[in-house]
C-alpha cells in the first residue's frame, strides 16, 4: 500500500520518450491500490504516441496549454489549466503541447496497473 500523504517532491519522475516526465503518486508495480495516479509534466513540442488503454483514464490540466484528439470525436481540442479529459477504454487519444512553457497534467488509471497500447 502506498502513503497516504504523498510530497510530489519525493516521488522520482520516469522519464518518457521525448523529454516528458511521470510522478506516480498513487499505485507501484505490486498493483496494491485500485487506481494508478500521476503528475506528467511534457516539455513544449512534446506529443504523445496515439493510444489507448484497457481501462478509463481522466486527465486533468494544471498548467501549461495544448491541444487533446479521441478517436471517433471531431477535431482537435484546445485544453489548458481547468479542462478534464476522460478517454473511454480501449479508445486511442493523445495530447500535444502547443505553448512555450510545459504541459502539466494530473492523470488517473482506473486500473491498478498502467496499461499503454500505442496505435498507428
Amino acid at each position: 500500500m502506498t502513503d497516504t500523504i504523498i510530497r510530489h517532491e519525493d516521488v522520482e519522475p520516469e522519464k518518457f520518450p521525448g523529454g516528458a516526465t511521470y510522478r506516480t503518486l498513487v499505485g507501484d508495480d505490486h498493483g496494491s491500490t485500485p487506481v494508478r495516479c500521476g503528475i506528467q509534466t511534457s516539455p513544449p513540442g512534446y506529443a504523445t504516441p496515439n493510444h489507448a488503454h484497457p481501462y478509463v483514464e481522466i486527465v486533468t490540466v494544471l498548467e501549461g496549454t495544448g491541444e487533446a484528439w479521441t478517436d471517433g470525436e471531431d477535431g482537435i481540442t484546445e485544453i489548458g489549466p481547468g479542462t478534464t479529459m476522460v478517454f473511454p477504454s480501449n479508445t486511442a487519444h493523445g495530447f500535444r503541447v502547443t505553448g512555450d512553457t510545459p504541459l502539466v497534467t494530473y492523470g488517473v488509471h482506473s486500473s491498478p496497473d498502467r496499461i499503454v497500447e500505442i496505435k498507428d
